[in-house]
């Protein structure tokens, strides 16, 4: 072989082994970790508005960020072994999407950046020093759906003011929502002369048999607090409440254009796609302890007046004059 020919299959070897500089090298692609008490059933368009805040910051899953699912399926006992699971797996941040998996994933890491949405106040919660100063590495965004929960008994009141024994439906698994509300609630029923009776329920069955014991306690009506087990049960909740006749207050929409009598409550959708947007923020290299918590301060009112009909109800024109929406 000559010299000049052995110099070209020493050159060619040479390129097949060794890859041509950092032209043909793609940066790694950023994992999000996203954390949730519930089931992705019931969270479709919650987690597409925060794909799309996600995207405003240039974000898109499967392009050039990737997304580990982690849902606990309603057992807020499995949310802090898939918090440390996405530790272990070092995202690059944790989207934690509900009070429990919020509190779950800041016991798991002190580190890595974590964003929450939750209808509670993070400050009481101990997620952050303040809402403008969280410090550490945790912030996010809350929604006024636990705060207004004393609300959905004075709108309940104006609909039914006869009623004075109505029932308040709490998930007792999800301890820092349970207890914030029935305490909240119960101020309100004291100063309104109502009496206010706990149910709890965190599985389909203890639901159902929920409202069972409240048809037999002939309660007035039903005021429902927020939180993941309850918001992947909107259709369900509506559902018993028109078997049973029972008027009742929950906080989505769905719920009202489902059969249920009153939604009243933050636009959630608006919640996590702020959250989504910090998260693209934090994956661009903003830190936690700038970027003060967010709060989405829109409530919405929709009252289904077919179903107002039916339980014997006349929907009080100021009422009706202040709902977004009245459904008939």
């Amino acid at each position: 072989m000559r010299r000049r020919d052995f110099i070209k299959v020493i050159a060619g070897s040479a390129a097949a082994v060794w890859p041509l500089p950092a032209r043909t090298q793609q940066p790694p692609v950023p994992v999000v970790g996203f954390l949730n008490a519930a089931s992705a059933g019931g969270y479709a368009p919650f987690l597409a508005a925060f794909l799309k805040g996600l995207a405003e910051t240039g974000y898109v899953e499967g392009r050039n960020v990737a997304i580990e699912y982690r849902w606990a399926d309603g057992q807020n006992e499995r949310l802090p072994a898939l918090a440390a699971d996405l530790v272990q797996r070092q995202v690059a941040v944790i989207a934690a999407t509900s009070t429990p998996a919020a509190l779950a994933a800041k016991a798991a890491t002190t580190t890595i950046p974590i964003i929450f949405e939750l209808g509670s106040d993070p400050v009481e919660l101990g997620l952050v020093a303040s809402l403008s100063r969280p410090g550490g590495n945790v912030t996010g965004v809350t929604q006024s759906n636990i705060e207004v929960a004393p609300k959905r008994l004075e709108l309940l009141h104006e609909l039914i003011p006869t009623a004075k024994l109505i029932a308040l439906l709490v998930d007792p698994t999800d301890a820092a929502n349970a207890n914030t509300t029935t305490r909240d609630v119960q101020a309100a029923a004291r100063s309104l002369g109502i009496e206010l009776h706990v149910l709890n329920a965190s599985t389909d069955r203890e639901l159902d048999a929920a409202f069972v014991e409240m048809v037999q306690l002939r309660a007035g009506g039903l005021v429902s607090v927020g939180g993941s087990f309850f918001t992947s049960r909107i259709k369900k909740l509506a559902s018993l409440a028109v078997r049973h006749a029972v008027p009742a207050v929950f906080e989505h929409r769905e719920f009202a254009t489902a059969g249920g009598l009153v939604s009243y409550g933050s636009v959630v959708a608006d919640a996590y796609r702020l959250a989504g947007n910090y998260t693209g923020r934090i994956l661009k290299g903003e830190k936690p302890a700038d970027l003060p918590v967010e709060q989405a301060t829109k409530l919405e009112l929709f009252i289904n007046l077919k179903t107002a009909k039916a339980l014997g109800i006349t929907v009080p024109l100021p009422l009706s004059g202040r709902a977004d929406e009245l459904i008939e």
